[in-house]
């Protein structure tokens, strides 16, 4: 059986939930429930674990996947892609356009209205925050920042990310609260907190979830920890 993080929110006509690694059919440093294609796995393995997903977790449609580069692209899910675009984000103002990001480490964040008239999911590693992929999320979403709720998904915590000067520098002084120096030249950098201080920048307040840690939890894939690995989804629509 497949497990997945629910987002714990107020949006009551979004759903929104990250995938666990157990359940799936992939075998060796890729089980077991791997949706990612381009990390190596067997290509009709992820078929079968996106097809499980999709059964299990009831899915209103195929998701966007995407082939994501670590920018700020944020695309309509609700149109016809050929093939998965190369983006970070996808956003949906229909029900059952079902948005979606891989991780393994990096923040998967969705953004919600209130009142459940749109959505995106957004993947916001280190480069991706520092890209401006929630400000772009937020941009291409039609309501204002003040009607937006956000879920922050699993990813690796503030205790296991140990990052250099230069990774501190890309975010500015504004972000220097969200890194821990641990040695000479090096922090320790909360994905979370630099999260929450952009969003709030960008005028959203109500942001739940984060917490999680990748690198600690062995349901969880982390990219850091074993380099060979399979990939979570994030997904989300409007119900």
């Amino acid at each position: 059986m497949i497990r997945v993080l629910q987002a714990t929110w107020p949006v009551l006509g979004v759903r929104a939930f990250t995938s666990c690694r157990v359940g799936g059919v992939s075998q060796g440093a890729y089980a077991s429930l791997n949706l990612a294609a381009h990390v190596g796995d067997q290509a009709s393995d992820v078929m079968a674990n996106r097809a499980i997903l999709a059964r299990v977790c009831g899915l209103a449609a195929e998701p966007l996947w995407l082939n994501q580069i670590h920018g700020r692209v944020v695309v309509d899910a609700d149109k016809p892609w050929a093939a998965p675009p190369e983006a970070d984000g996808s956003f949906s103002t229909r029900r059952g356009g079902v948005c979606a990001v891989l991780t393994a480490d990096c923040l998967p964040v969705v953004l919600a209205a209130r009142d459940a008239r749109c959505v995106a999911v957004l993947h916001a590693g280190w480069r991706g925050l520092a890209a401006g992929i929630l400000e772009a999320g937020v941009e291409a979403l039609p309501v204002p920042p003040a009607r937006l709720v956000a879920w922050l998904g699993p990813a690796i915590g503030a205790g296991d990310y140990e990052v250099g000067e230069e990774l501190r520098h890309a975010f500015g002084p504004a972000a220097h609260a969200a890194f821990t120096a641990t040695r000479e030249g090096r922090y320790r950098a909360d994905l979370y907190a630099l999260a929450r201080l952009q969003l709030r920048a960008l005028g959203i307040t109500a942001v739940y979830g984060g917490g999680f840690n990748t690198y600690r939890d062995p349901d969880l894939y982390s990219y850091r920890q074993t380099p060979v690995c399979g990939r979570m989804a994030t997904v989300a629509w409007i119900v």
